[in-house]
């Protein structure tokens, strides 16, 4: 069982929800993502969600996008992102970590190579927002191969046919984005979701995780009544943000609202 599919079966047992926070590698330097990622877990995280930095993050609002750019200022690369991934497995067996990122990287360094690293590397899954699963055919097998789980998004305007299509292709998990828009905008209609999430349960036995629109600790717990995984970026991003020149209180406020999100999740 890979660690994806034993994290989900695990917190099915006992009745609750994963946490997926989401930071971007190398925001705001390289040297903080690695104690960033063990306190993310010490705090209640899941799985993590690590943004390879990219310069034209489309599907991103200015939280995210400015942690790109934060990120790409030191170079930090694919390689580097990888290589962060292998350093905390010296000490984190367990905790699986997802690439949450744009195709154009894993595109200039190859699938098979970049499949192979990562897996070397204890990478779990791959999100590629940019890649449709019309184009996806040659990526899933290689990630597949590599006991990579490829992760896709899908939409409030996803209708049922592409819906099924889409989670054909998905392994892991799905990650339903719940607004219309980009990253940490908009306001979240629980109804709509809920709507939603059972016509994707009726297309997918896979867990779907609920995005964009999370921001504290009581839209995680009320997302966590819907949804198998609740995931959170901006929220945290917009942390780093604040303390650019103070990385220790960056990763404390950061542990303390997930803190509180695992809290309210539990709760129910």
């Amino acid at each position: 069982m890979s660690r994806i599919a034993g994290v989900f079966s695990a917190l099915r047992d006992q009745g609750r929800q994963a946490l997926i926070p989401f930071v971007t590698a190398g925001d705001p330097s390289r040297a903080i993502t690695l104690p960033l990622m063990h306190a993310m877990v010490e705090a209640g995280a899941d799985i993590i969600e690590l943004g390879v930095p990219f310069s034209d993050p489309m599907a991103d609002g200015p939280v995210i996008q400015r942690a790109s750019e934060r990120s790409l200022e030191h170079r930090t690369s694919l390689h580097d992102v990888i290589d962060m991934v292998s350093e905390f497995r010296t000490t984190d067996p367990h905790t699986p970590v997802v690439l949450m990122g744009y195709l154009n990287p894993l595109e200039v360094m190859g699938y098979a190579a970049f499949a192979e690293a990562a897996s070397a590397a204890g990478v779990d899954g791959v999100l590629t927002v940019d890649l449709p699963p019309e184009e996806a055919e040659g990526f899933v097998e290689t990630m597949k191969a590599h006991h990579l789980a490829p992760i896709f998004l899908l939409a409030p305007t996803s209708h049922r046919a592409r819906i099924e299509r889409i989670t054909a292709a998905a392994s892991g998990f799905v990650y339903y984005v719940s607004l219309k828009g980009v990253t940490g905008a908009g306001h979240l209609s629980l109804d709509s979701v809920r709507d939603k999430l059972a016509e994707i349960r009726s297309c997918t036995g896979l867990p779907v995780g609920v995005g964009f629109g999370i921001k504290d600790a009581e839209t995680a717990g009320a997302m966590s009544k819907l949804a198998d995984a609740v995931v959170v970026g901006s929220a945290l991003v917009s942390r780093i943000e604040a303390n650019l020149e103070q990385p220790q209180q960056a990763i404390a406020d950061i542990k303390t609202l997930l803190g509180e999100m695992r809290s309210a999740m539990d709760a129910n």
